[in-house]
């Protein structure tokens, strides 16, 4: 029995490690868009929005790597190992098992920060190749060589210069390599991009670790009556929102860097924000509960026989519904046995209790509408 639940362990590691093995995987592929001619659009060099200079950048690669990766990762590895990991993990609990769950709060805290920069890093970079925008400053990157307008003339409706030359290629720029692909790598600002991904990740994680969150309504105690709603919830103390806003004010000033250093132009930085607090938003939920009701906790580790999939029949990624629910699963039986068997003998999904088709756990005691609040999972 001993080397099969051991078995079951080491499933359960491996699939966590491909997890991590396909995070660096995409971090890796977004790597190598930087390695690739990215397309070159054709300019016009008297536009005066590409006419910038080319200045040192405020903040550089390897600092915008500590800001969005290094010290968000520093402060989950403090939060998850020495501030805890909740009350509700109980006084009597082990050494051993308050630091496996601070292990697993960590891993999940990393997971997710990992996650979140991957994948803003990937599509950002992959978006630049793709659509080639020049910087503000492309034409002292290209350094344009008057002669060769003629020949380097891509649009327009005359054969000289005064007779309506506009567009032109990247052929007419003396400056080749690095600088000069960079300057077709305007949209979207991964800057911008990488810093929200990794600050608004931190913030969410503050946020739910720390209890930051504005004062919600338990739908279950309002219909009950209770208590008065005006009694069920009260502000936090006000000193508590520096901690999300600190990491939002610096991936906005690394943003507005880029601006300030003419390296992308304003709906430029506005995409890569967007884009950034989009996968920060993803790869936070992917691994941690809602703030407003998850108690600071990450979601708990998929279980051994489901660690790669959870089959045909299943409804999540661990295997103790009875736990939370109080009744076997069967989707082909409703919540309490029922069965949901039409008349040409075809299994349906039972109906909810709002009608719609599906499982959904107000159609089960003890949880978050059930009748028993002991029985709620962890808010």
């Amino acid at each position: 029995m001993a080397t099969r639940t051991r078995s079951f362990s080491m499933r359960l590691v491996l699939s966590y490690v491909i997890d991590w093995v396909i995070i660096i995987a995409i971090a890796a592929v977004g790597a190598a868009f930087s390695a690739i001619t990215p397309y070159r659009r054709p300019f016009d060099i008297t536009n005066p929005d590409i006419s910038y200079p080319n200045v040192k950048e405020k903040v550089s690669t390897g600092l915008l790597v500590v800001i969005g990766l290094i010290i968000p990762g520093v402060i989950v590895f403090v939060v998850c190992l020495f501030i805890g990991v909740g009350p509700s993990t109980g006084k009597q609990s082990s050494k051993t098992k308050l630091l496996k769950r601070k292990l697993w709060e960590l891993n999940a805290g990393w997971m997710g920060l990992a996650l979140s920069l991957a994948i803003a890093f990937f599509i950002s970079d992959g978006t630049k190749n793709l659509v080639g925008k020049p910087r503000p400053n492309l034409l002292a990157r290209c350094d344009p060589d008057v002669s060769r307008l003629l020949s380097s003339a891509v649009g327009g409706i005359g054969t000289v210069e005064n007779e309506g030359i506009k567009l032109v290629s990247w052929t007419i720029c003396r400056n080749t390599g690095d600088i000069l692909d960079e300057g077709f790598r305007a949209f979207p600002s991964g800057h911008a991009t990488f810093s929200f991904a990794g600050l608004t990740y931190l913030t969410l994680f503050l946020c739910a670790k720390l209890a930051i969150t504005i004062p919600f309504l338990n739908y279950h105690n309002i219909t009950s009556g209770s208590t008065p709603p005006r009694r069920q919830a009260a502000a936090a103390p006000i000193y508590l929102l520096i901690f999300p806003l600190v990491p939002i004010g610096l991936a906005i000033y690394v943003s507005t860097t880029r601006y300030s250093d003419f390296e992308h132009h304003g709906w430029d930085i506005i995409a890569g924000a967007i884009l950034g607090i989009a996968s920060a938003w993803l790869g936070f939920r992917w691994y941690h509960l809602p703030i407003n009701r998850g108690g600071g906790w990450a979601w708990a580790p998929r279980s051994p026989d489901r660690a790669f999939g959870r089959g045909i029949g299943h409804l999540t990624y661990v295997s103790n519904e009875e736990s939370h629910n109080g009744h076997p699963m069967d989707l082909e039986n409703g919540p309490h046995g029922t069965s949901n068997i039409t008349g040409n003998n075809t299994v349906r999904p039972y109906k909810t209790s709002n009608g719609s088709e599906g499982v959904h756990l107000d159609d089960y005691p003890g949880t978050a509408a059930g009748s028993d609040s002991s029985q709620r999972p962890l808010r």
